[in-house]
C-alpha cells in the first residue's frame, strides 16, 4: 500500500509538470495579446466563438464569470461528506489545467491568425464556459477516479467540447448564448458516458453517502449563494450589448426564484424529512438557471420565465426520486452528484424551449434585437424556419459527440 500511495504521488505530479511544460511551450510558440486595435478580443478577421463582440466588454464581467466557475462549482461538489474537502481540490486542478488547455484549443478554432492565437477577455470568458462542462463531468464520476485519470478526462473532454461549440455555433449558427446545450448538457452527458465505461459493480451495493453534517451542508449555502449573485453574470457574459443585456438577467432571476419555491413545493410530498436540505435547495437552484441557458437571451417573458423556471425546478426532486435508481440499476450509470437531474435534463429543455422561442420569434417582436439574437435571421442570409431546423439538430448533435465522446475517454 505505501508503494501504490507513492507511485499515485509521483504520477500526478509528473502529470502535472508535463502538462504544465507543454502548454508554457504553447503558448510560448502561438499566444499573444489581443491586439490593441481590434473593436474587441476578436477583430473582423478571426473566426469568434461568441457573435456579439463590443468593445465596453469590462472585467468585472470576467471576474464574474470566473468566480463562479472557480467558487461556484467547486462547491457545489463539495457536498458529499465522503469527498467534500478532497474534491475542491480536484476541481481546482481541473480549473487550474482547463482554462490553460481551453485558450489553446479554443484558440487555433476561433482566435488564429497569422500563426497566433489572440487572447483577451473574451476568450478567457469562453474559456471559463469551457471549464464549467468539464466541472459538470466531473460530478458525475466524483470519488471513484483519481487526479491523474481527471486530467486525462480533462484533457479530452476541453478538446471534445471545442469540437461540440464550433459545430453549433460557428457551423450551424445556433443561438446558445448561456450554454445549455454546449455546456450544460453537453458537460452532463458527457460524464454520465465515461461513468458508464468505468462502471464499477460492487458501487451498486454501497449507497452514496451524501453528508448530513454541518461541513458539507455549509459547502451547499455557500456555492447557492454564489449562484444566486454570478449565475446572471455567466449567462449575460456573451451578451455584452447594453440593450442586449437585461432580458438575460431577468429571465435568469425569474427561472431561479421560480425553481427555487419549486423545491419547496416537491420535495416535502416526495419525502418524508421534516426539513428540507440546502442542497436539495442548490439542485434546483442549478436547474432553473440550466434551462435559461439558451432561451435567456430570447423573448421568454417574464411569466414565462416563472413557468419554465418552476418546471425546472421539478426536475431534481422527481430525477434523484425516481429516475436515478434506475440509471443506477438498469443502465449501470453511476451519477454521483446527479448531474443528470441537475444539467442534463434541464439543458435539454432549455433546447427544447429555445427550439420554441426560435419558431415564434419575429423581427416586429424582437425589433432591433433580432440581429444580435438571430444575425443570420436578420441579415437575410437564413429563414426563420432554417433557424428552427438548426435549434433542433443541436440538441441530437451534442448528445452525440458527448455520448461518443465520453464512450471513447472512459
Amino acid at each position: 500500500m505505501p508503494e501504490h500511495t507513492t507511485a499515485s504521488r509521483l504520477q500526478i505530479s509528473g502529470l502535472c509538470f508535463l502538462l504544465q511544460i507543454l502548454t508554457i511551450i504553447l503558448f510560448a510558440v502561438f499566444v499573444r495579446y489581443s491586439p490593441e486595435s481590434s473593436p474587441g478580443p476578436c477583430s473582423q478577421q478571426l473566426n469568434c466563438s461568441w457573435r456579439n463582440q463590443d468593445s465596453g466588454f469590462q472585467h468585472p464581467r470576467f471576474r464574474d464569470v470566473h468566480l463562479q466557475a472557480l467558487l461556484g462549482f467547486g462547491l457545489l461538489v463539495a457536498f458529499l461528506g465522503r469527498y467534500g474537502p478532497g474534491s475542491v481540490a480536484i476541481s481546482i486542478l481541473v480549473v487550474a489545467f482547463a482554462i490553460q488547455w481551453a485558450v489553446l484549443i479554443q484558440g487555433f478554432s476561433y482566435f488564429f491568425l497569422n500563426g497566433k492565437i489572440y487572447v483577451g477577455a473574451q476568450s478567457m470568458v469562453s474559456a471559463d464556459f469551457c471549464t464549467a462542462a468539464i466541472l459538470i463531468s466531473t460530478g458525475a464520476i466524483l470519488g471513484r477516479v483519481n487526479p491523474v485519470q481527471m486530467l486525462l478526462l480533462t484533457l479530452l473532454g476541453v478538446t471534445l467540447f471545442t469540437l461540440n461549440e464550433y459545430i453549433l455555433l460557428s457551423l450551424m449558427g445556433v443561438s446558445d448564448s448561456g450554454g445549455s446545450l454546449t455546456v450544460h448538457t453537453f458537460g452532463a452527458y458527457f460524464g454520465l458516458m465515461v461513468s458508464r465505461i468505468l462502471h464499477q459493480p460492487h458501487m451498486d451495493k454501497r449507497k452514496e453517502q451524501q453528508d448530513t453534517g454541518h461541513q458539507p451542508d455549509v459547502f451547499a449555502v455557500v456555492g447557492t449563494i454564489y449562484l444566486w449573485i454570478f449565475w446572471p453574470s455567466f449567462t449575460s457574459a456573451t451578451t455584452v450589448h447594453d440593450n442586449a443585456e437585461p432580458w438575460v438577467v431577468l429571465n435568469t432571476y425569474f427561472s431561479l426564484v421560480a425553481s427555487t419555491l419549486a423545491s419547496f413545493v416537491l420535495l416535502p410530498v416526495l419525502y418524508e424529512e421534516s426539513t428540507l436540505r440546502m442542497v436539495q435547495i442548490q439542485d434546483a437552484t442549478l436547474a432553473g438557471m440550466a434551462v435559461m441557458g439558451m432561451a435567456g437571451e430570447m423573448l421568454v417573458t417574464p411569466f414565462g420565465a416563472l413557468i419554465v423556471g418552476f418546471l425546472a425546478g421539478l426536475i431534481p426532486p422527481l430525477g434523484f426520486r425516481f429516475l436515478t435508481p434506475v440509471l443506477c440499476s438498469r443502465l449501470k450509470i453511476q451519477d454521483t452528484c446527479g448531474v443528470h437531474n441537475v444539467h442534463g435534463l434541464p439543458g435539454i429543455l432549455g433546447a427544447l424551449l429555445g427550439m420554441l422561442l426560435t419558431a415564434l420569434a419575429t423581427a416586429d417582436a424582437y425589433g432591433g434585437r433580432l440581429e444580435l439574437v438571430f444575425p443570420l435571421v436578420a441579415q437575410g442570409s437564413r429563414t426563420a424556419t432554417d433557424q428552427v431546423l438548426c435549434q433542433l439538430c443541436a440538441l441530437p448533435v451534442t448528445l452525440l459527440l458527448a455520448t461518443l465522446g465520453g464512450s471513447l475517454t472512459g
